[in-house]
């Protein structure tokens, strides 16, 4: 790929920062880039771990774009941590609770599927992320360990060790700082991730001595080989300054272990990487997403009711904004990505989100009709299945199909999934105000006397004038009236599209059985 320097200038957080690792590579130039996210594969892969991959993605093609040169991503996950507790969502939790304080990939997976636990973790990561199509290097802390890929950085930090300490005491309480090293030993008996002060650190003989507190004997562990592990602000230092990693971003809740870690990478000779603080999910009531108290959405959920490339643009946007995740954000975001991708195929704007998402550019023809439309059409006619809504669909886009538009096709799949699980629960008709009937009886004549070919256009015109010609003191409010006493809901599209959809003699239909619903009538 040819550089394209003109992309600095580009009005888009990717290239913002992909021209940071442009710089970092320009001060010391070596082949190619390398990205890095990181996965802890003690719980399975999650709607987070999409984020961060995506997004890294994205600043990582926009280097290649800017500079021309090669990039690698990393996906890298610290499979030999000591399991600190049985997760909820596994079987064979007795089994597990034995295994305490092993590292993942010496634990039997519970699932019976793969040679250990992290392996069956590692997995579900590798497949989840190939789901989605992510080009990845998948690297795992266990075979890094004891394949020697650290070996060098380990005994630079062991010549370093009391540097490194120093770096990490201040931020701990008396009783850890007492008995802090940066080295895990590995139990040469139970095979435990031992926490435990370091009697002698020997660089030059490759050798930590350590004193099991449980025994009382006394231990000679090698550092190199994979017989120890660095703790985890120390083994991000380690991994930054082994492999040489250009970027990598975090939650804002690692802001505190980034600087220890890069403070910790400087004291091995190293430069930490160049570093992006994305804000953290919030619930519905604005509360910190956590995965405990089961507050979130999942990527299942997500998935259920819209396409992948929605939850794509929603990742997308103003990552460094907290965004509050739940079900109600899903329409809406399914629609900014449809408006971005008609962008997108009239012009490759690199300043377009769908120009991210797809790599530049894309073939999908799309959605003629908006996702907000879909939910409208199946919450009117009840829908049991997407083949009631290709009725209308067929009338409103006449050579539209399936295999035509296959992301229609998924739009109204999900439809009448969001439409069973959230619409028809909480729809509501109300009664219209004396004002609202009269605006509502102007609306029909104003319908029967419009063409049958009438566009959604014109009829949102219409719509429009009688709003005028009604005492509402605001036109949301003529709006909001036709969304509730004809929808039963709250919300709703462009009411003349909504109209040009599902046919005028329908709508005639809805407003005079609001009509009649009101006066009483059977």
């Amino acid at each position: 790929m040819s550089a394209d320097p003109t992309l600095r200038t580009v009005k888009a957080w990717p290239f913002e920062e992909a021209a940071k690792v442009a710089d970092r590579l320009a001060a010391a130039p070596k082949p190619a880039a390398l990205f890095e996210t990181g996965y802890g594969p003690s719980g399975l892969p999650h709607i987070g771990t999409f984020g961060e991959v995506a997004r890294t993605t994205w600043v990582r093609r926009a280097f290649e774009r800017m500079t021309g040169l090669p990039a690698r991503l990393i996906a890298f996950s610290d499979d030999m941590d000591g399991l600190r507790k049985v997760p909820d969502n596994v079987p064979n939790k007795e089994m597990l609770a034995q295994h305490l304080g092993k590292s993942l990939t010496a634990i039997p997976d519970p699932f019976g599927t793969h040679s250990s636990f992290g392996a069956h973790n590692n997995a579900r990561l590798q497949a989840f992320l190939d789901e989605f199509g992510f080009q990845y290097e998948f690297a795992s802390a266990t075979d890094y360990y004891k394949g020697g890929r650290f070996d060098a950085a380990l005994l630079r930090m062991a010549e370093r060790h009391e540097e490194v300490r120093r770096v990490i005491l201040p931020t701990l309480g008396p009783e850890r700082r007492a008995t802090y090293s940066p080295f895990l030993p590995i139990h040469p008996e139970t095979g435990v991730v031992m926490q435990v002060p370091m009697e002698e650190v020997r660089p030059a003989g490759d050798l930590l001595v350590w004193l099991d507190p449980a025994t009382g004997k006394r231990h000679g562990t090698r550092i190199t080989g994979g017989h120890c592990k660095a703790q985890w602000k120390a083994d991000w230092a380690l991994r930054w300054y082994a492999l040489g990693v250009d970027y990598e971003m975090s939650g804002k809740d690692l802001i505190d272990s980034v600087k220890l870690s890069s403070a910790i990478c400087r004291v091995l000779g190293g430069t930490p990487p160049v570093g992006f603080t994305y804000e953290l999910f919030l619930d519905e009531q604005g509360q910190k997403i956590s995965k405990s108290k089961g507050n979130g959405l999942t990527i299942e959920e997500w998935l259920r009711y819209a396409p992948p490339e929605s939850l794509a643009q929603f990742m997308y946007a103003a990552p460094q904004r907290a965004k509050r995740l739940f079900f109600d954000v899903i329409p809406r975001a399914v629609d900014e990505y449809l408006a971005n991708l008609e962008k997108l195929k009239a012009q490759p704007e690199p300043t377009n989100p769908a120009f991210h998402i797809h790599n530049g550019s894309s073939n999908d023809p799309g959605s003629p009709i908006s996702f907000a439309m879909l939910l409208n059409l199946a919450s009117v006619v009840n829908a049991e299945g997407p083949e009631i809504l290709w009725g209308f669909i067929r009338r409103y886009a006449p050579g539209v199909t399936p295999d035509s538009h296959p992301m229609l096709a998924r739009l109204a799949e999900h439809a009448v999934s969001y439409y069973r699980d959230f619409v028809a629960p909480t729809k509501q008709y109300r009664a219209p105000s004396a004002m609202e009937r009269a605006a509502l009886e102007d609306l029909l004549q104003v319908l029967r006397s419009l063409p049958a070919d009438a566009d959604a256009e014109m009829i949102q015109n219409q719509v429009f004038e009688i709003g005028k010609r009604h005492a509402f003191a605001n036109l949301r409010d003529w709006f909001g009236c036709l969304y509730q006493v004809l929808l039963g809901q709250q919300e709703g599209p462009r009411f003349g599209g909504f109209v040009a959809l599902y046919g005028i003699a329908g709508t005639i239909g809805l407003v005079e059985t609001a009509l009649a619903r009101e006066a009483g009538a059977a």
